[in-house]
């Protein structure tokens, strides 16, 4: 039995050094059935660390399938949905580099804030996605309307971000929120500014002008 200190604090640390030099099987997830031989069971708190991650990423998993059906279900496109979701990897673009700069671990916090962030940052993207369509039902041109959704729609954008930022600043200094805190405030500033460019660009060169050749066809019906 031991407690790791110092710089690193996260027993994954230790363990990851120690792993190769154990002669024997090792096992972290289920208990050892067989004692006809010895077997080493990471126990304590990797093991509730390891579950809490497990978990989290299965309902991370059910999170996306849920947004994928709702999305899919509004603009019965498969292509638009891959460009409303792929903003969501683009938080960790923050996320990451913003642990490092506070200085703190990525935690089970930080996980949920990730899952948190991604419902945001897909609501960005809703946002700019059917304001280029409601343009182009306007009459506007493809190109006209994907410059003009980054510019107008990225104020209520910004606003959004600057609402959480200033929400989760007050977890900041919390030494259990502190990851939940960073994970959504580096997540949705880097989400909110590479987003409005991301998703206008992605839309035009992925599915805009099939798009804008189906909402031309609908609105002359």
């Amino acid at each position: 039995m031991s407690e790791l200190s110092g710089s690193e604090e996260a027993p994954v640390y230790g363990i990851l050094k120690l792993e190769p030099q154990i002669a024997y099987p090792v096992q972290t997830a289920e208990v050892p059935w067989n004692t006809t031989k010895p077997v080493v069971k990471w126990d304590g708190e990797w093991f509730i660390t390891y579950e809490v991650f497990r978990d989290l990423g299965g309902a991370f998993a059910v999170v996306m399938v849920l947004i994928y059906i709702l999305v899919l279900g509004w603009f019965k496109s498969f292509s638009v949905l891959l460009v409303i979701m792929a903003p969501i990897p683009i938080s960790l673009i923050g996320i990451l580099p913003g642990h490092w700069i506070v200085g703190s671990y990525f935690t089970a916090t930080s996980m949920i804030g990730f899952i948190a962030g991604a419902g945001i940052i897909v609501r960005n993207s809703i946002i700019l996605v059917d304001f280029i369509e409601h343009q182009l039902g306007e009459g506007l041109s493809l190109r006209e309307a994907v410059v003009s959704a980054g510019v107008l729609r990225f104020r209520p954008m910004l606003l959004t971000a600057a609402a959480v930022v200033v929400g989760s600043s007050v977890m900041l200094f919390d030494p259990i929120f502190q990851g939940l805190a960073v994970s959504l405030i580096f997540g949705e500033v880097a989400a909110t500014v590479l987003s409005r460019f991301a998703v206008p660009v992605l839309y035009y060169w992925m599915v805009g002008a099939q798009r804008e050749k189906m909402i031309r066809q609908e609105s002359k019906t």
